[in-house]
């Protein structure tokens, strides 16, 4: 009886992350990035180009030497950008380029590479008066832990999501959402997050929160205070009182500074919470989803009853009003000093309709953020403590994907980006889990020397552009989820 015997598919393994996938011929790895053609890894994404001559700062076509046309082009217009480079994480090699470029007469080196961070996150700012949640509150997706509430800022509640305690020190299912939520926030796609005792929120960068199901449109223009203080002169004359509901601090005109500066009279008004300066209290109501941030669906109930001595009367006139204008209502008290509910006048609408108009629209922001350290230094220098000097010093510009960072003062290279100044599909991951993210440095040639850089390793845009690298186009039409590790 003759054996038959299962014919082994060939694989080989890939070094480009600490996963080391074994990957068969014509598939992908775990990450998506990198694929067996042929016996050879390769970059599964073009290197992207950028071109400064393009009045959308976009991309130029992905480097094949096929497409181009053998002209010199101008240095200083074309930067190679870390996206799709490749890495050389986690053990010691020259970074997948190193370019050289003349820039305004001046020769510069400009290192780059895709880095592979465990430590990074992403600060979420969100537009809106709604409360998400309270300060240190957990935030969730897909019902595990990703991040937390963090303090909350002019107009906007703030998120912490990601870092390594996430990614590497929970749970492999936390782990993992945590770098897919992660991932899909870098690269400007939509992510519903929860938050514990709070709100469900869909956050993406650049485009408008939805909170609870309703769509933001505006941020507050300023807290009760603020409000009273730039919008006074415009009530002055249409109406007797007016009260700016806010949860952080509601405003009371007849009180305020700004009135007294109008000479306005007092009304005998009192409100509810805690009374900090003339016309501004703290503390009305709980926050919530209701006017100016608040719990509260009728404003009345932060009003306590008026003062005849203080100057209240029959028809006097109140209007009461949020932060956005989104919610206002107007009142004339009775023979019992009662507020009752009256319709809008007609030449008040327009101050109502002023606040609105002076609020900015509401958007979600989402930053970047990672601590580029480890062998990632030992691609550019091989003395790696010069890097991380050189960045502090300034004379090592870091950008990411093209994109201005704020590096953050101290030690190591912590920077932070704006997620909307990449190009589009700039971020990828690898399933240790960490993000994975383009990183240039760029510095002149004889700092770069002084650094111990790879010289030997530099090379040309013009030649960057004849030669390129490893480029397997007919992988980028691979569904995800079909490597084999």
């Amino acid at each position: 009886m003759t054996e038959k015997r299962r014919e082994r598919e060939e694989k080989i393994r890939c070094d480009a992350c600490p996963v080391m996938c074994y990957i068969a011929d014509g598939k992908i790895g775990a990450c998506d990035r990198y694929a067996n053609q042929g016996g050879r890894i390769i970059r599964c994404d073009p290197l992207t180009i950028l071109d400064r001559r393009l009045a959308d700062g976009g991309e130029v076509r992905p480097f094949l030497g096929q497409d181009w046309d053998g002209q010199v082009v101008g240095d200083d217009d074309l930067f190679v950008s870390g996206v799709g480079s490749g890495t050389t994480y986690p053990d010691y090699k020259p970074a997948p380029f190193v370019v050289s470029r003349e820039v305004d007469g001046a020769d510069f080196v400009t290192v780059v590479t895709e880095a592979i961070f465990s430590y990074c996150g992403a600060k979420v700012k969100v537009d809106t008066d709604r409360h998400l949640g309270a300060e240190t509150a957990i935030v969730r997706c897909e019902g595990e832990v990703i991040g937390h509430v963090t303090t909350s800022e002019y107009g906007s509640q703030m998120l912490s999501l990601g870092g390594v305690e996430h990614l590497t020190g929970g749970s492999k299912p936390e782990g993992r959402i945590t770098c897919d939520a992660l991932l899909r926030l870098c690269n400007c796609e939509a992510v519903e997050l929860t938050i514990d005792e709070g709100a469900t929120v869909i956050v993406q960068a650049g485009k408008a929160p939805i909170v609870d199901g309703q769509r933001e449109e505006r941020m507050r223009v300023g807290c009760g205070s603020a409000t009273i203080g730039m919008f006074a002169s415009q009530w002055q004359g249409l109406v007797d009182e007016v009260v700016v509901v806010d949860d952080h601090i509601t405003g009371v005109v007849s009180e305020h500074q700004a009135g007294k500066v109008l000479d306005w009279p007092d009304t005998g008004i009192r409100i509810k919470g805690r009374r900090s300066t003339p016309g501004r209290y703290f503390q009305v109501a709980h926050p919530g989803l209701g006017w100016g941030g608040t719990d509260i669906e009728d404003p009345l109930t932060i009003l306590n009853p008026w003062l005849e001595k203080k100057g209240a009367r029959p028809g006097l006139t109140l209007l009461m009003v949020s932060t956005t204008g989104e919610h206002s209502a107007y009142y004339e008290l009775d023979h019992d000093l009662v507020p009752q509910s009256k319709p809008m006048p007609d030449a008040l609408q327009p101050s109502v309709d002023l606040i609105a108009e002076n609020c900015e629209p509401a958007l979600c922001t989402v930053l970047f953020q990672g601590g580029a350290g480890g062998s990632l230094r030992s691609g550019v220098t091989r003395n790696p403590v010069k890097l991380t000097h050189s960045v502090q010093a300034l004379k090592t510009h870091v950008t990411c994907g093209g994109a201005p960072t704020y590096v953050w003062p101290g030690g190591g290279i912590t920077f932070t980006v704006d997620v909307t100044k990449l190009p589009e599909g700039s971020f990828g991951y690898v399933p240790t889990p960490a993000l994975v993210a383009p990183l240039e440095f760029t510095l002149t040639r004889d700092d770069y020397r002084s650094l111990g850089g790879h010289d030997a390793s530099v090379r040309s845009v013009d030649d960057i552009l004849e030669k390129g690298g490893e480029y397997g186009a007919e992988f980028r039409v691979v569904p995800s989820g079909k490597g084999n590790t």
